[in-house]
């Protein structure tokens, strides 16, 4: 880890630690897991780095760029180690993201609407040497964005939304997407940088998504179809997620794909078939608090270190499954403590045994947490904050 963080990143990423700095991994004492106060957040180091290598040797086979998004790890650290692999940029959601990731990024996409002055004038205050995109779907949006980046000085990329099945942000029509891109096109402040969607409306298991893949292709298709004969070929087409991103290139489109969660995975990519259970980095370590009740166990973690994220997979119960027991999820929780329902297992919980809870959604329990701790085996070797987290 410390020397994917030390290496020279790729590309636009500049060298963000001089020769001779200190490393920005927390250094801490030797420990091991029973040592950690719990609940905490735990990332298997060799399970992340196998998960960062496969998919930067898939980019590297299907000539795609990859433009992870940062909202799973919210860590610039991460972030270099992405890049030092050949990822071509970071795609953030929030502005505090932004601000962060430009301290290893030059290329950075806020793939989130910059509605509000207080979005923009933080975005607009990025070092300059940060190659800024933003997506968007409104004239509004365009037009603001175009008077912020004009006050600033500076040249602002845009990806122009479509919406293929999400229907959450993105424009629905071909005409309307077009009349977008020839209004960004019109302001010398913005460069139609290309277009951009999100599959997220995919959430078959990986082995069943031939179907909704080729009606995504053949939308985006048409999409293409009517910007080229308008005279605004996007130069970019940037799609995908985690759970489809082994099938971009299904997608011949599509040039830059931004998945997030594959870097740490968890419960849902798991039971969808996106990655293995192995794959699973991150997990929430544990102490069992009572075993009062009978047919239950009660651990120190509930919504304040799970998060409260039904199964998006619809495949299973609960708020986590265990690391270690599979047949044992979290049934309930309230604030401070997590329900684990033992009518399907032999296994008889100790108070005081600590268990590693695999989450439904990784994204959101990083973002509940100040520190990471990184693990090999049972030894702590390495922490960091997760610094990008927070408005």
């Amino acid at each position: 880890m410390a020397d994917t963080v030390n290496a020279t990143t790729h590309g636009t990423c500049r060298r963000w630690l001089a020769s001779g700095e200190e490393s920005p991994l927390f250094p801490i004492p030797p420990m091991t897991l029973t040592t950690l106060e719990t609940p905490v957040p735990l990332v298997d180091l060799d399970r992340m780095e196998r998960n960062l290598d496969r998919l930067a040797g898939y980019t590297r086979a299907h000539g795609l760029a990859l433009r992870p998004h940062v909202k799973t790890h919210k860590s610039p650290i991460i972030a270099a180690a992405q890049l030092q692999r050949g990822a071509a940029g970071v795609t953030c959601a929030t502005t505090r993201e932004a601000e962060v990731m430009s301290a290893v990024c030059d290329d950075i996409l806020v793939a989130y609407p910059p509605v509000g002055e207080g979005r923009l004038r933080r975005l607009m205050a990025l070092a300059s040497r940060v190659r800024l995109t933003v997506a968007l779907d409104s004239a509004a949006a365009a037009e603001a964005l175009a008077a912020a980046a004009s006050a600033a000085g500076r040249r602002v990329g845009v990806y122009v939304e479509a919406d293929l099945g999400m229907r959450r942000v993105g424009l629905g029509t071909p005409a309307e997407i077009v009349a977008l891109a020839r209004l960004v096109a019109s302001h010398s402040s913005l460069e139609l940088a290309g277009l951009t969607f999100y599959p997220g409306h995919i959430r078959e298991s990986v082995d069943k998504q031939a179907v909704a893949l080729a009606e995504l292709r053949r939308a985006l298709d048409e999409v293409i179809a009517a910007l080229t004969a308008a005279g605004l070929p996007p130069r970019v087409v940037s799609g995908g997620s985690t759970p489809t991103m082994m099938s971009t290139h299904q997608l011949p489109a599509v040039t830059e794909f931004r998945p997030g969660t594959y870097v740490f995975n968890d419960r849902t990519t798991a039971e969808l078939g996106a990655c293995d259970w192995d794959d699973c980095a991150l997990t929430v370590l544990a102490t069992v608090v009572s075993t009062a009740v009978p047919g239950q166990a009660v651990i120190d973690a509930g919504t304040k270190a799970l998060g409260r994220e039904p199964l998006r997979a619809n495949a299973g119960d609960g708020f986590g499954v265990l690391l270690s027991h599979r047949d044992v999820y979290v049934r309930a929780m309230s604030e401070e403590h997590g329900m684990l329902e033992l009518g399907s297992t032999s296994w008889k919980p100790r108070v005081g045994e600590q268990v590693r809870v695999i989450p439904n959604h990784v994204c959101i329990v990083v973002h509940l947490n100040d520190v990471v701790h990184g693990i090999r085996g049972d030894r702590v070797e390495t922490s960091w904050p997760v610094e990008a987290r927070g408005r």
